[in-house]
Parts: structure tokens; C-alpha cells; sequence
């Protein structure tokens, strides 16, 4: 794996969310990027919450080919910060199931299939790195969008989830359970 210079690890520790998008809109449009350069620089941008935030708001929203086929580069950089992006990844695949049955609701069948996109991108993402973390914290939110009690219980709360939705969530994620 190539290096980041230490100026450039010190900048991303000091990234705002919005200018780790920035970057990470930048870095999946070079061409011909090698991937262990790649790996490199998402190493060592999701070792912040705002650079890990920022990475997969862009990778999973984008347009970028690389999320819907993601390299063993991309794949080793996510592996190397376990504990950044873990949370992250199931949080994301439950907010992108939930918000599919809004936009389905409000009839916006655009808006829902980007929603779709998201979650079985990052169902992907998680299949993909394979990892305890995910798992633990994926039966976490499992169990609360079932029983509406446990670990993940406010985060479902405070994004007003109706029993369509953690329905959704719970089935999605026992998906994601059962694949791992």
C-alpha cells in the first residue's frame, strides 16, 4: 500500500464532513487510480467520524461504478478501521430501507430507487468486509426494530420509524445476517 505524507493525514484528520465528500467526489473520479493507492487514501480518510461519514454519503450516493462493484482495495481500506466504519454501515443500510417506503409513499419512485441503490450497495459493503463488528452491531439493530427496546432503540426513535419501516429494517437486516 503507498503512503499518505503526513501533511496529508493531518489534513484529513481536520476535515469537516462536507469537505470529506469534497475529497472523496475528487478521488473516485481520477482515472486510473491504482487500487493500492485507493486503499490508501480511504484508510486513512474514514479514521475520523467526519472523514468515514463523508466517504460513504459520497460512495454509496454517487455515481461512481466502484460502489456497485467495489475493489479489494476499497474492500481492505473499510477492513482496516473496523470499529469507524461498522456502525456506520448499518445505520445506513436501516436509514436507506426506511427512507425506500417514504418515497414509495409519497409516490416518488426516483427518490426510492436511489434508496434502493444505497442499501444494496451498502448491503454489498457489508457482505464484502465480513466482519464481527458489523455483525454484533447489525443483530443489535435487528433486535430493537423487532422488540423497539435495546441498543439501537433511540436511534430508531429519533428518525421516527413506524412498524412498516423497522419491518423493513429487521428483514433487511436478518438478509444481511443470514448472508454472512
Amino acid at each position: 500500500m503507498q503512503s499518505i505524507s503526513l501533511f496529508s493525514l493531518e489534513l484529513m484528520k481536520n476535515m469537516t464532513f462536507e469537505e470529506a465528500i469534497a475529497y472523496t467526489e475528487e478521488l473516485l473520479a481520477r482515472n486510473h487510480l491504482e487500487d493500492s493507492q485507493l486503499e490508501s487514501e480511504i484508510s486513512a480518510l474514514i479514521q475520523t467520524s467526519n472523514g468515514a461519514r463523508g466517504f460513504f454519503v459520497c460512495f454509496l450516493t454517487g455515481e461512481s461504478q466502484l460502489a456497485d462493484a467495489p475493489s479489494d482495495g476499497v474492500i481492505r481500506a473499510l477492513k482496516s478501521s473496523p470499529m469507524a466504519i461498522a456502525e456506520l454501515l448499518v445505520k445506513n443500510l436501516a436509514m436507506s430501507t426506511a427512507m425506500a417506503i417514504v418515497h414509495r409513499r409519497a409516490v416518488n419512485i426516483e427518490q426510492a430507487q436511489g434508496s434502493d441503490r444505497v442499501a444494496k450497495r451498502t448491503a454489498l459493503l457489508i457482505k464484502k468486509v465480513d466482519l464481527a463488528e458489523v455483525r454484533r452491531i447489525a443483530t443489535q439493530v435487528q433486535s430493537s426494530a423487532i422488540s423497539g427496546n435495546g441498543e439501537y432503540a433511540a436511534f430508531l426513535e429519533k428518525w421516527g420509524y413506524d412498524a412498516e419501516q423497522k419491518q423493513a429494517i429487521a428483514n433487511a437486516l436478518d438478509n444481511i445476517l443470514a448472508n454472512v
